[in-house]
């Protein structure tokens, strides 16, 4: 009997399933060989399954306070110590994950399908039609991202969702610029020219046929950029503008501990710590993406 690995790693799929599986699992084994795309991996799991898991993870209230409690190292009691208010640190840290994991993923959601479509559709058309959707994109290009976010959550105001859809609209250029690039590369290819013969019409040769070959590149800026939509998030709630109190936002956590940062230095130390550990598990995974998905590296 063929074994479930040979069925995946058949060289000629006798369904577009079993293709697809097969390559997903070609993916996978990739970046299990490669140790910090590996690591990378485990560090994102984590923070998904601690941010499903929370309430059964944290000792702790998030938002609860006791004030006898207050600013107490971290022990064997408080894993990370309290802060200002008693609140236990490392309940609010983990949390505070499922703050990080809502941003992330909806500006994920909001951005890259925006920008991969005004993209495609620039390249597709050309003409003023990509004169003028990437005169537009070179708009927000132009100015650093925290600032555009900051000048946009100070219009809409302050909070999370404020600061998700000011995070997500300083985000989606980046991808129009890639799935452009991509699609001025196969938009005069043979097979796009056979279905346009067949007669079919712009959309569907935009959305059947070249957005999922602009899905792999889009896959791996995604991952590569989380990492600074986590630190402009933070950055934001730093200053007063994201995730308002009594919310353990991470940023927010630290903004609020830097007043103790010389005697109590846990309280703004920890949420720093889950920041640069979130981070660099997007950076490494999407380091590995990078070269697993790169149509060069195949085959060899």
């Amino acid at each position: 009997m063929t074994s479930t690995r040979d069925w995946l790693l058949e060289d000629s799929p006798t369904s577009l399933w079993q293709a697809n599986a097969g390559r997903a699992y070609r993916v996978f084994m990739a970046l299990l060989r490669n140790p910090l795309s590996a690591l990378g991996g485990v560090i994102i799991l984590v923070l998904i399954l601690t941010a499903i898991f929370a309430p059964w993870i944290a000792p702790f209230s998030a938002t609860g306070q006791n004030l006898k409690a207050r600013l107490l190292p971290p022990s064997g009691v408080n894993l990370m110590g309290t802060d200002e208010l008693g609140r236990d640190i490392f309940s609010r840290v983990i949390y505070g994950s499922q703050i990080t994991l809502t941003i992330v993923g909806l500006v994920a959601l909001i951005s890259a399908p925006l920008g991969l479509l005004v993209g495609a559709v620039a390249g597709y058309f050309g003409g003023w039609t990509d004169r003028l959707l990437m005169g537009f994109t070179d708009i927000f290009l132009s100015m650093p991202k925290l600032i555009l976010a900051l000048a946009f959550v100070a219009a809409l105001g302050p909070g999370i969702n404020n600061a998700i859809i000011a995070i997500a609209i300083t985000s989606w250029p980046a991808y129009a610029r890639i799935a452009r690039a991509e699609t001025l590369t196969i938009r005069n290819a043979e097979f796009i020219q056979a279905v346009q013969l067949q007669g079919a019409n712009p959309l569907r040769v935009i959305v059947q046929h070249i957005l999922p070959l602009c899905t792999s590149s889009m896959i791996v800026r995604v991952t590569l950029d989380m990492a600074g939509v986590i630190l402009t998030a933070a950055g934001l709630g730093f200053i007063g503008l994201g995730a308002q109190p009594p919310l353990p936002e991470w940023g927010a956590m630290i903004s609020r501990g830097r007043t103790f940062i010389l005697d109590q230095w846990w309280v703004a130390t920890m949420p720093g710590f889950a920041i640069i550990i979130v981070s660099l598990g997007f950076c490494f995974l999407g380091d590995g993406l990078r070269d697993v998905l790169d149509p060069k590296s195949e085959g060899k």
